[in-house]
């Protein structure tokens, strides 16, 4: 029986990727990129990009589906960008009211010791999001 998308994240988030990167790299065949590359890119954005416990992993491996996936990638005039940051408002809004904040500090409970998701559920909410979403 072939795994989930949540499911292969998951199993990618216990095999070292960080949130980012799990979430991003099962979308690979949406994108038409190589996970290898998927990899590459997200590889700063863990523990709240570059370990500063900011903006989730899981939301911006999210985020960075949604440009990949809606952007024209037309460098004279880039006439999607609009739309591709109201997809990515969405994203954000959602993952908000499904996680209660966006931010790994927050998430984790740093400050208030009250753990908000965990990070395979960050990852979980990540992935269905951008089905829901953007695919």
């Amino acid at each position: 029986m072939k795994m989930t998308k949540q499911e292969s994240a998951i199993e990618m988030h216990a095999k070292k990727y960080n949130c980012a990167q799990s979430v991003a790299c099962v979308f690979s065949e949406e994108v038409n990129i190589p996970k290898e590359i998927l990899f590459a890119a997200t590889e700063g954005f863990g523990a709240g990009i570059g370990t500063m416990e900011g903006v989730c992993g899981a939301l911006s491996g999210a985020v960075m589906i949604a440009g990949l996936k809606n952007s024209t990638a037309n460098l004279e005039a880039p006439d999607s960008k609009a739309s591709t940051m109201k997809i990515s408002k969405q994203l954000i809004t959602n993952f908000k009211k499904r996680v209660g904040a966006i931010t790994c500090r927050e998430i984790k409970g740093i400050d208030t010791g009250k753990v908000l998701c965990s990070c395979d559920e960050c990852i979980r909410h990540g992935v269905k999001l951008v089905e829901e979403v953007v695919i």
